[in-house]
């Protein structure tokens, strides 16, 4: 039997907004500091090209949205940005790699390096990379890798309507593989794309039942980018991504959830009131792969502002 039905969820999510917040609160306060918030850095180490329809994503090859194919970087470059968002300070780097799943061979090898090359900064390491096979799992987690990121996107049901070159078992193969290696997981999804309330009670409940829930739950925000299918869809109410952020958090207490894509539609009250329903990890930075993000000197303010401080590495 799952832990939460979908119903269970929808009861919480759709709580006055008070007292959703209030209940979120006591979780958060119970397994979190409640005014620290994680400061990660998300880097793309190879854009373009994708072979994957995922309507959302620019980089995909199906649709044509301006994003040049650019080849891998070099393990150096990723060291010296790494070293630059350490300095600003974060303490999780994030790679994406844009592509069904990674090639073995030197190219794989490469990808190995950097990791360890991160984790050599004392950072976190975060890295995504599409699907992977039981091996490439544990060479990741040999290498040292703190965390990987492959999200569900979305419920099982809607999932067709936005993705139809994988399907909803392989993303939780993948997420069942990286368990297995011993790397902590990070998945979510995004909310924005057509989907109804059910479908974001329903992708919750994925991620809640799994066995142990993710240790990162990123929640994000579509940005509608001119070329893919989504490209007209409306800005999601800050509210609605309020309300997930709050549900997720009671969901998943103990799991950090993301302040994810989306939040330069956010005003700083806005995200606030998103750090205040249990949010305590963002990106930082000025580009979210390939779409734009707050700046660094803004989030250093926001946060000095609300008299919130990052919080320290994880040890």
């Amino acid at each position: 039997m799952p832990k939460f039905t979908v119903a269970d969820i929808r009861a919480i999510h759709d709580l006055p907004l008070p007292d959703l917040l209030f209940r979120a609160q006591q979780f958060h306060r119970e397994h979190h500091r409640p005014n620290e918030v994680q400061l990660c850095s998300l880097l793309s180490i190879k854009t373009g090209g994708c072979p994957e329809d995922c309507s959302y994503c620019p980089q995909s090859s199906h649709y044509d949205t301006g994003v040049a194919r650019e080849k891998r970087l070099a393990v150096e470059q990723v060291v010296e940005a790494a070293s630059r968002a350490k300095a600003a300070g974060a303490t999780r780097f994030c790679m994406g790699s844009a592509g069904r799943g990674p090639q073995n061979g030197e190219a794989f090898e490469s990808v190995l390096a950097m990791v360890r090359a991160v984790r050599g900064l004392g950072m976190e390491a975060c890295i995504t990379l599409g699907m992977l096979t039981d091996e490439q799992a544990q060479l990741l987690a040999e290498a040292g890798l703190t965390v990987y990121n492959h999200n569900v996107d979305t419920s099982r049901e809607f999932y067709g309507n936005i993705i139809k070159t994988r399907t909803y078992d392989d993303r939780l193969a993948t997420l069942a593989r990286v368990r297995k290696a011993g790397i902590k997981v990070c998945s979510g999804g995004i909310i924005g794309m057509g989907e109804s309330i059910d479908d974001r009670c329903a992708m919750l409940a994925t991620l809640s039942n799994l066995e142990p829930p993710p240790e990162s739950v990123p929640i994000n925000a579509l940005v509608a980018v001119p070329g893919t299918p989504l490209a007209d869809r409306p800005p999601v109410d800050p509210l609605e991504l309020v309300r997930m952020i709050a549900t997720a958090r009671i969901l998943m207490p103990t799991s950090q959830v993301r302040l994810s894509a989306g939040r330069s539609g956010l005003s700083r009250e806005a995200q606030i009131l998103c750090f205040l329903a249990g949010a305590n990890s963002f990106f930082f930075g000025d580009k979210l792969l390939v779409t734009g993000n707050p700046d660094v000197e803004a989030d250093q303010k926001l946060l000095r502002d609300a008299g919130m401080r990052p919080a320290p590495p994880i040890h």
